[in-house]
C-alpha cells in the first residue's frame, strides 16, 4: 500500500476532464486501496482520481456510518459513474475537499441522485444516493470533470477568497497558478 500525494488547488489536473476507466481488474483494485489510504490520511471522505494526479473517471468513498449502535466505514467504489436521475429538490451543505486544505465552502446539490457506474471488475451498478451519501458522491463526480467547490461560489466571494487560493496555489509544486 501507498499513500498517494494529494494535488491541490492550482493543479493543471484538478481542471481537466477526467478519460473514462477502459481497464479493470487487479491494477484498479491496488488504485482503490492506495486512494483509500490517501483519502484516509488526509481525513478525507472521498477521492476522485484527478486528486491522486490520474486523469481517469474513478472515486472511493469512505463515509462513516452507525448502524444498531455499531461505527463503521462504508466503502464504495465507482468506475465511469454517471448521474441518470436527480431530485428538483435541493439541499446545501458545508463541503470541504481535500484539494482545497482549510477551505469549507456551502454548496447546493440535489437531494438525491440515481448513478450508473461500473465496479472494479467492470460490472454495470446502479446506486440511489441520498443524504451524505448523495453529497460526496456529486462532490467527487464534480472532481471527474475538472470543477472544484470553489467554482460554486458567486464571483465577489471568489475574488474575496483569491488571496487564500493563491497561497494554497503556491505551496502546491505542480501548481500552475489558476
Amino acid at each position: 500500500m501507498a499513500e498517494m500525494q494529494i494535488r491541490v488547488y492550482g493543479d493543471p489536473v484538478l481542471r481537466k476532464v477526467a478519460e473514462p476507466v477502459t481497464e479493470f481488474g487487479p491494477k484498479l483494485e491496488q488504485l482503490t486501496v492506495d486512494m483509500l489510504q490517501s483519502m484516509k490520511g488526509g481525513d478525507g471522505i472521498g477521492l476522485a482520481a484527478p486528486q491522486v494526479g490520474l486523469s481517469i473517471r474513478f472515486l472511493v468513498i469512505g463515509l462513516p456510518v452507525e448502524e444498531d449502535g455499531i461505527e463503521g466505514i462504508r466503502l464504495l467504489t465507482m468506475a465511469n459513474p454517471m448521474i441518470v436521475e436527480e431530485s428538483e429538490e435541493i439541499a446545501t451543505c458545508e463541503e470541504g475537499c481535500l484539494s482545497l486544505p482549510d477551505i469549507n465552502i456551502m454548496v447546493d446539490r440535489p437531494e438525491w441522485v440515481t448513478v450508473d457506474y461500473q465496479d472494479l471488475q467492470g460490472n454495470n451498478l446502479t446506486l440511489k444516493a441520498d443524504g451524505m451519501l448523495a453529497v460526496v458522491v456529486q462532490h467527487e463526480m464534480d472532481h471527474l470533470d475538472g470543477v472544484l467547490i470553489t467554482d460554486y461560489l458567486p464571483a465577489l466571494k471568489r475574488t474575496m477568497m483569491r488571496s487564500k487560493l493563491r497561497r494554497i496555489s503556491e505551496q502546491n509544486p505542480t501548481s500552475t497558478q489558476e
